[in-house]
């Protein structure tokens, strides 16, 4: 079982992030943001260490577009079938 960032690159995982932010700020109507990107693994390896778990991956992240900490991270093995932690 894959658990940690060193593992998932070592097994050749692709990770996409997306904004989960809604269409609501508080209590204000806004519009949704769309943003979603493939996020290089190896990069994450190399700035958050080999050992950092996948379960606490999404908390860490920020969206770049909006700012919102409400993220989801999309993993997809190599056998093509995601998996969204």
């Amino acid at each position: 079982m894959i658990e940690t960032l060193g593992e998932a690159w070592s097994a050749g995982w692709r990770m996409h992030i997306r904004c989960a932010q809604g269409k609501t700020d508080g209590m204000k109507r806004g519009p949704e943001c769309l943003y979603q990107r493939e996020l290089e693994v190896e990069t994450l390896v190399c700035t958050r260490g080999r050992d950092f778990p996948l379960s606490r991956l999404a908390e860490r992240m920020r969206c770049p577009r909006c700012g919102s900490r409400r993220v989801a991270i999309l993993y997809a093995p190599p056998t093509g079938r995601a998996v969204v932690g």
